[in-house]
């Protein structure tokens, strides 16, 4: 049943959806449409991190958000720092949005919803999934993709992809600094990454190192000296065979 105040009359339903949106993309615009569906009003709280460098400074981000809503009443922008549940509560919010994009996701979102019901009750968290197009999208890919060429416009509102011309030239693409890929996202982007470290890597890479797995060693044709009771079976067979003739 929806709340309603002393009156008797119906209270609007806030929900805030908490994020650096650096820069804001499709996926987040997706789950703030569907938050709409189910809420009165969603504010969408940028959280001020001095820790982190961004691309976009909280004041360019608060301005590409605002644009991507143009005439939206009931999408707010705001900013905020220190716990979560504290600024939910001072704004009046009852539920937190968070958007789930795949299984990997929810293992934090559910610790980070558990811990935040324990430090305030009356705040409920609601996860929610993004369609099937955005389910591997985020930010950070979104930077990194533009870095080297390639086209975010349909990932990305109109206004974001504008800011990210005037961030990095509106020339080529911009060539990455020289250094080696630190993840396993960059590894599978940059298409000169170094060797592979990973099960994955190994099998997407041609010239991988020596098999390190049964799996591995059964790809590999090179393979080295039997370590499986299989592998000793066949040869020890041969041998006795040899031995006889």
């Amino acid at each position: 049943m929806p709340h309603r105040n002393r009156e008797g009359h119906r209270k609007r339903s806030l929900a805030v959806f908490p994020g650096s949106f650096d820069p804001i993309t499709n996926g987040h615009l997706d789950i703030i449409g569907r938050s709409l569906s189910v809420f009165d009003q969603v504010t969408i709280a940028i959280l001020v991190n001095p820790e982190k460098h961004p691309l976009f400074t909280v004041e360019e981000r608060v301005a590409i958000i605002r644009e991507a809503f143009p005439g939206e009443q009931r999408v707010q922008v705001d900013t905020f720092s220190g716990l979560l549940v504290d600024y939910a509560e001072r704004v009046g919010a009852s539920v937190i949005v968070r958007g789930l994009r795949a299984i990997s996701d929810f293992e934090f979102e559910f610790q980070m919803a558990l811990m935040n019901r324990r430090l305030n009750p009356r705040i409920e968290t609601v996860f929610m999934m993004p369609a099937e197009s955005y389910s591997y999208l985020s930010s950070r890919l979104v930077k990194e993709v533009f870095q080297l060429g390639g086209r975010v416009s349909e990932l990305v509102p109109a206004v974001v992809e504008r800011r990210l011309r005037e961030k990095y030239g509106t020339g080529a693409a911009v060539r990455p600094p020289a250094r080696p890929p630190s993840s396993k996202s960059e590894r599978g982007i940059h298409s000169g990454a170094s060797a592979p470290n990973s099960r994955s890597e190994r099998g997407i890479h041609s010239g991988a190192s020596a098999p390190n797995s049964k799996s591995e060693r059964g790809i590999h044709s090179g393979a080295s000296a039997p370590n499986s009771k299989s592998e000793r079976g066949i040869h020890s067979r041969a041998s006795v065979r040899a031995r006889r003739t």
